[in-house]
């Protein structure tokens, strides 16, 4: 299949019952041309035409995102995103298409949520706003764009925004509140509503502002202040092109051209059942000109092909096989 073919594949109504055949497609294509991932494939002595089943393919750690140029071209970015991260270096991904990322933005959120234009949108990101090479920031306002929005008035600063915005919201319209978790308990503290439908999303961590508390705590909080039934939540991170998504429970649901599976925390290549706690590894075949094998420092475990629960996060801060490639920049 031609790099244009297989591009456009990514997204195409047959992606779930082509996955295994476009993600080998697209390992053999990034084996090639992203060299950071060669160079770890090559230390691994992994056989690239040997591999012919997506359970077979070695996953790129997270961490290398930190210290090397993780992309599969000799063209220059046109965006770079990077982490919010405290201290230390951040991750950077260096995205060859803005298309393709708002094409992944969209067709994602249509395919949990609907029709974009039913939704009045409220961000309320402090944490985020000083980083503008957030991807987070990216997607809320490729959100805004799509829905006609005016950023400066969906932007909040405070939970005392938030209070006066939706006291004033167009009840043609559903609320969608999303804000990073330590905003929203800030707002919890202060004010109760009842709204008849709206929803609230959590993007997760407390960067640094509170104390760590376990999502369900989290989530019975905001429920009884915000006076819905349940929190939703998003995942996604700054070396991804592409989100999921909880509406309930904690348990994600991934979009059709992505997949989880899970590693054991020892041995990185020993893939894990359903059920079974390990480290979380994401295929993103919308990374297609980055990696779209990465293995994360989260902690989860898979639900069924399609949902997991993310239950935290390594308690080493690198990956194990990462330092194959740190003195190789």
């Amino acid at each position: 299949m031609s790099f244009v073919a297989l591009k456009q594949s990514i997204f195409s109504d047959s992606i779930e019952a082509n996955f295994n055949s476009v993600a080998l497609d697209i390992f053999k294509h990034q084996a090639e041309h992203c060299n950071v991932y060669k160079d770890y494939l090559n230390l691994l002595s992994i056989d690239v035409n040997s591999i012919q089943n997506i359970i077979d393919i070695p996953f790129l750690p997270i961490e290398l995102f930190k210290s090397h140029k993780v992309i599969s071209s000799d063209k220059p970015a046109e965006i770079i995103f990077e982490s919010s991260g405290t201290g230390g270096d951040r991750s950077k991904h260096h995205v060859l298409s803005a298309d393709l990322y708002n094409k992944s933005i969209k067709k994602c959120f249509e395919h949990f949520y609907g029709d974009i234009n039913q939704y009045d949108f409220y961000a309320l990101l402090p944490s985020y706003y000083n980083n503008k090479n957030s991807s987070l920031l990216y997607m809320v306002n490729e959100w805004l764009k799509l829905r006609g929005q005016n950023a400066n008035q969906s932007y909040l600063q405070k939970p005392t925004d938030l209070k006066q915005a939706l006291e004033k919201y167009n009840r043609s319209k559903i609320p969608f509140i999303i804000g990073v978790s330590h905003s929203l308990l800030d707002f919890a503290e202060q004010f109760s509503i009842t709204i008849p439908q709206h929803i609230v999303m959590e993007t997760g961590g407390m960067k640094g502002m509170r104390k760590e508390m376990i999502r369900e705590e989290l989530h019975q909080i905001l429920k009884k202040s915000f006076g819905v039934n349940q929190i939703h939540s998003e995942y996604g991170m700054t070396e991804l092109l592409s989100q999921c998504y909880s509406k309930s429970e904690g348990i994600f649901n991934t979009p059709p051209w992505m997949q989880i599976l899970i590693r054991d925390v020892n041995d990185p290549m020993l893939l894990l059942e359903d059920g079974i706690t390990g480290g979380i590894n994401i295929i993103d075949l919308a990374n297609i000109n980055s990696c779209s094998f990465i293995a994360t420092q989260d902690l989860g475990k898979k639900v069924n092909k399609n949902q997991f629960e993310m239950l935290g996060r390594f308690d080493n801060s690198d990956i194990r096989g990462c330092n194959l490639l740190t003195t190789n920049q």
